[in-house]
């Protein structure tokens, strides 16, 4: 039952049946990713382009979506790459998911919550005190 309701009345756990309901009467399955992402293709934009849908395979994170997926779903290329014309782009990398938030994330030197002691000030830059 509480799946159910999960599925019935938030977005963020999936798809919702009511969206379910729509791809299975006007969409056609183009394909999936390495993650298990679904893609679809159906129907029609305000500007003539045919709507295209991604079902996340746990939670909807579009940073889950792959290059060459996401060039497709925002209209970049008409080629999906499950097909055999689709070829990665020899600078493309292989998809990272967004760190942001873990431990693994990035911290520039200098930042609050890198490790080690911040550089000093150098060169003709004084730093600004408040009693002076």
């Amino acid at each position: 039952m509480s799946t159910f309701l999960k599925q019935f009345f938030t977005w963020w756990n999936g798809n919702q049946l009511n969206f379910r309901f729509h791809l299975w009467r006007h969409t056609e399955k183009v394909g999936e990713d390495e993650f298990g992402n679904i893609y679809y293709q159906g129907g029609k934009d305000s500007e003539g382009r045919p709507r295209r849908y991604v079902v996340y395979s746990e939670i909807s994170e579009p940073s889950l979506i792959p290059a060459g997926w996401h060039g497709w779903m925002h209209h970049k290329t008409d080629v999906a790459p499950p097909s055999a014309e689709y070829r990665p782009r020899e600078w493309q990398k292989p998809h990272r998911p967004n760190l942001t938030g873990t431990p693994s994330a990035y911290r520039p030197k200098g930042s609050l919550f890198n490790t080690g002691e911040r550089p000093r000030v150098t060169g003709d830059y004084d730093a600004w005190s408040p009693g002076e």
